[in-house]
């Protein structure tokens, strides 16, 4: 397995539809329509992506060493992963899940043939 990267983010988040990146305090941001589905921390090793509830508890169970809840205080927003152990495919299904989620409607039949899959 060759493990995700910071750039394989950057890839795969850019290339979903409307997709812009922009930063976020310290953090880069990943934005469609307004909204943040996914952030870069600057220590270059994580990505944080906003999945629903369901994908959340399922990402948890199937990868507990990877990957661990995002919490902002008391609440869960989404998914904290390290990307030293997981690789693209996973990293490419969170992305399009995260993305799907904040996506504005009129976009989601644009997305690549390839990535539907993921969007679960």
């Amino acid at each position: 397995m060759k493990p995700a990267t910071v750039a394989d983010v950057r890839a795969i988040a850019l290339s979903l539809p409307g997709a812009v990146e922009a930063p976020h305090f310290d953090y880069a941001s990943f934005r469609v329509g307004g909204r943040i589905f996914a952030t870069l921390p600057p220590d270059d090793r994580h990505l944080h992506a906003f999945v629903d509830e369901t994908e959340r508890q399922r990402a948890l169970a199937l990868h507990p060493g990877c990957i661990e809840a995002l919490h902002w205080g008391r609440r869960v927003l989404g998914l904290r992963v390290d990307l030293r152990a997981v690789d693209t495919t996973l990293t490419t299904r969170l992305l399009v899940q995260a993305w799907s989620r904040k996506a504005p409607k009129r976009l989601l039949p644009t997305l690549q043939p390839e990535l539907i899959r993921h969007a679960g």
